[in-house]
């Protein structure tokens, strides 16, 4: 992080509905460390999700073409306004940080909550040129600095109530005088940080599709890319209407997108049920050779390959199908005004069950595949060429390397979503990430 030994950074912690919890806040400045162990003490304790968000400067570069940019009108930019707005009235900290309104606002939603999100829709995003790295709009991968100093915003409005209206809630009864009641602000962040999440990872699939489909030059692939990529628009514009509070309209073509989504969701089903089948049928703690491998698996030896392509393929339109169940559940949220967080967890939790038996099946595909020994190529010679000999270890080696595409979803963590708000109070939404 940018911040010096002397950054006083303001956190506020959101609920999504009036409850009540110890008072565990304070006013007193907190480290890192004790910031996370209070995350943790509130998810336990509290029976509606709670939220902390932090205000940090923002950092030199910054590169906002990875994120979703809203306006100043949009709900997300207008609540996150409000808060800052009345929490500098009441609080000298959040009034001496925030006084622009410009800053890197940081919302963590603890590990007990975003397991409402399904296993597949936030997961880390690798950054080029760092072997392990996270891809994330602060400085460093954790995104708090240790020497940074945590101070609770205390006494300070809320940005809405539970039902979605920008009206003042105040302050929630009986706890800490920072937890604030601000469902709105938390259900947008969520929405938009998943969608962008969504958004990043198809634009990713994209790319290595492209690259593979080059190199194949087949024609049905490339109209199965082209079809899926093809819903971007629709999705896009369904994504700003909505995160905007707007009403969807027959006009936009969103039916359309979701059957070519999930069209392509069931080719995956069927090429995951054929590729299980044909490793069922392999014998049991014996080689394979290579070309038995290559009929079911083809071009699983080479750099590219159709399998390869296949599982792109599946990729991208779990992806698409991700950004499509966020947008559907803040529709659904929105419909029911009333009770917006717990509405937008049970409709993302629905549909996304499918995706993540679906990413579980290739992700055992994958394990099987690399766990494989390879037996030589069936021949009459009693010794192989020296090209036999090469290809054999080049696929082996690219056969074991499968496991390294393998997402491994199964440990829960607290989600960040990072927004940077211009002194216009404009914002954008950066993807999702791992906390």
């Amino acid at each position: 992080m940018t911040d010096d030994h002397k950054a006083i950074v303001p956190v506020w912690t959101l609920a999504t509905g009036d409850i009540r919890v110890p008072a565990l806040v304070g006013d007193e400045p907190m480290t890192a460390e004790r910031l996370a162990e209070l995350r943790g003490v509130l998810a336990v304790l509290a029976d509606k999700p709670i939220a902390t968000l932090e205000v940090h400067p923002l950092p030199g570069t910054l590169d906002r073409s990875r994120g979703i940019p809203l306006d100043a009108a949009s709900p997300l930019a207008h609540h996150l306004s409000q808060l800052i707005s009345q929490s500098a009235r009441s609080s000298s900290v959040a009034g001496a940080t925030s006084a622009t309104g410009e800053g890197l606002y940081r919302m963590v939603i603890p590990a007990k909550v975003a397991a409402q999100f399904g296993q597949g829709l936030v997961c880390p995003m690798a950054a080029k040129g760092a072997a392990g790295g996270i891809r994330s709009a602060l400085v460093n991968s954790s995104g708090i600095a240790a020497h940074a100093t945590f101070v609770p915003v205390g006494k300070a409005a809320a940005t809405g109530a539970v039902g979605g209206s920008a009206a003042t809630a105040g302050v929630a009864v009986a706890g800490s005088a920072a937890l604030t009641v601000a469902a709105p602000l938390v259900l947008m962040a969520v929405a938009v940080g998943m969608s962008a999440n969504a958004d990043h990872k198809r634009q990713q699939a994209i790319e290595r599709i492209t690259e593979l489909l080059e190199q194949l030059q087949e024609q049905k692939l490339d109209d199965e890319r082209n079809e899926l990529d093809g819903c971007r628009d629709t999705i896009d514009k369904a994504a700003a209407i909505l995160l905007d509070q707007g009403k969807l309209g027959v006009s936009l073509g969103l039916d359309s997108a979701v059957h070519a989504i999930n069209k392509a969701l069931a080719a995956a089903d069927r090429r995951l049920t054929r590729w299980q089948s044909a490793l069922d049928k392999l014998p049991d703690g014996r080689a394979v050779d290579i070309g038995t491998l290559t009929k079911s698996f083809p071009g699983i030896d080479e750099n590219g390959g159709t399998f390869r392509a296949h599982l792109e393929l599946a990729a991208l339109a779990i992806a698409l199908k991700q950004r499509v169940i966020v947008l559907q559940a803040v529709e659904h949220a929105q419909m029911d005004p009333g009770n917006p967080y717990e509405s937008f967890a049970r409709a993302l939790k629905a549909d996304q069950q499918r995706l993540d038996k679906l990413e579980s099946g290739l992700a055992g595909v994958l394990e099987r595949l690399s766990a494989l020994e390879l037996a030589r190529p069936n021949s009459l010679l009693p010794v192989l060429t020296n090209s036999e000999v090469d290809r054999l270890m080049r696929a082996a080696d690219r056969v074991h390397r499968l496991r390294d595409s393998i997402m491994v979803n199964s440990r829960q963590t607290d989600v960040a979503i990072e927004i940077a708000r211009s002194r216009d109070g404009s914002v954008v939404v950066f993807p999702a990430l791992p906390a």
